[in-house]
């Protein structure tokens, strides 16, 4: 990673002083606004320990959900400030409720906390926008910058992008520079084989992806809906399934260009409905019946797809096999999460990129048997896409 990290700050940089970080606290709440999953908050956690370790006081920007512009209590960030105290015992860890910059500055030059976090970024109107006065106010709260919000780096925020601007020195946090590093290598430097595991509904969301991709694999393993427009592509029946007609064409050149190395399942796990999943049956992926539609990979494909991977030296895996959240479809992407962790545990470098992927694992507990999950679904896929996140473009650079 050719970006400077909290590592490459002197000490005079940071003792005593006010480290603005960015960390994406974007997490589900359940009715009684409490946090049901603090992956991202966890996350966060080593660089603002290794801040403060190093005498910084820490002010934290993050966005929760889509509020448009405008305070709405229901995307306060205040449950998330409750829960941070739990994971920081030792830390005096203070909430601002107001998104006022006046008020924020005001209490970012109160010593009397040691991590404070300010209201939700997008409850101010310019924060979307990436409105430079915005960016100018936010970075006069801090004396250096981090971004931690990998999740966010492929949006050109105020706060993730805009404000690197005006507030140096501006580099990565711990989170960041694990993501690039992970992914990065991934890329550039492989050990092989180098397999990739592409899921999810719609081709159309990964084509930049497999265009990217397909050059640098050895095996690209094709699952989910997805897998429908490349059967029709191959002139198989595909029934009620999910077919992207628009991108057959493209899916056939695909198929063309990639030959040996693009994978398809065999066999698919069909139903009527997704509503009626005790009707569900295998059936080869040419054998679909008209009157239904494929829901997941069937059992030979995860044992052949579990095999690739059992080979493999570096897998990245991005968008389930089937409709995971609905058993008995969640069957193939349970069988690829266990096949990679068995691969990691054989020494395989195992990338998870974010997503309905990640939660998969999650769901699994089998996070700490991946080298790496991704905490950010659509940054992940840009990075793996070969585009620029302008969240990392802005960071000062290494000499």
């Amino acid at each position: 990673m050719n970006k400077k990290t909290v590592r490459d700050l002197r000490d005079e940089e940071l003792r005593g002083k006010r480290a603005l970080v960015r960390v994406d606290f974007n997490v589900p709440l359940d009715e009684g606004r409490q946090v049901s999953d603090d992956t991202r908050v966890r996350a966060a956690i080593p660089t603002i320990q290794y801040l403060l370790g190093r005498g910084a006081r820490i002010v934290l920007l993050s966005h929760l959900g889509r509020p448009r512009g405008k305070p709405e209590s229901r995307y306060s960030l205040e449950p998330v400030g409750r829960h941070l105290r739990t994971l920081l015992p030792k830390a005096r860890v203070s909430f601002l409720e107001s998104t006022d910059t006046d008020e924020a500055t005001k209490a970012v030059s109160d010593e009397s906390f040691d991590v404070l976090l300010l209201e939700n970024t997008r409850f101010l109107g310019g924060e979307e926008s990436n409105d430079a006065r915005l960016a100018r106010s936010l970075a006069q709260l801090g004396d250096v910058y981090v971004n931690d919000a990998f999740g966010s780096a492929h949006r050109a925020h105020a706060s993730t992008e805009g404000v690197a601007h005006h507030l140096r020195p501006a580099v990565a946090g711990l989170l960041m520079e694990k993501e690039l590093e992970y992914l990065g290598k991934a890329l550039a430097q492989p050990k092989r084989p180098f397999i990739a595991i592409l899921g999810g509904a719609k081709i159309s969301g990964k084509i930049d992806v497999i265009e990217q991709l397909l050059p640098k694999v050895d095996r690209m393993l094709i699952g989910g809906a997805m897998a429908c427009t490349f059967f029709k592509a191959m002139g198989a029946e595909t029934g009620k399934s999910l077919v992207e007609a628009d991108r057959v064409p493209m899916a056939r050149d695909l198929l063309q260009r990639g030959g040996d190395k693009l994978v398809l399942p065999t066999d698919a796990l069909v139903a009527p409905s997704l509503e009626a999943p005790q009707d569900a049956q295998e059936v080869a992926r040419n054998a679909i019946p008209a009157d239904q539609a494929m829901f997941d990979i069937g059992r030979r494909s995860e044992q052949a797809f579990g095999e690739i991977i059992g080979s493999a030296a570096t897998v990245v895996w991005n968008g389930p096999m089937g409709v995971f959240e609905t058993p008995p479809f969640d069957h193939g992407t349970r069988a690829v999460a266990t096949a990679m962790a068995n691969a990691t545990a054989r020494g395989a470098t195992t990338i998870v990129g974010g997503g309905d992927s990640a939660a998969a694992v999650a769901d699994m507990n089998l996070e700490d048997r991946m080298s790496h999950v991704s905490t950010g679904g659509g940054a992940s896929l840009e990075f793996l896409e070969g585009k620029t996140l302008p969240g990392v473009a802005a960071l000062d650079d290494k000499e």
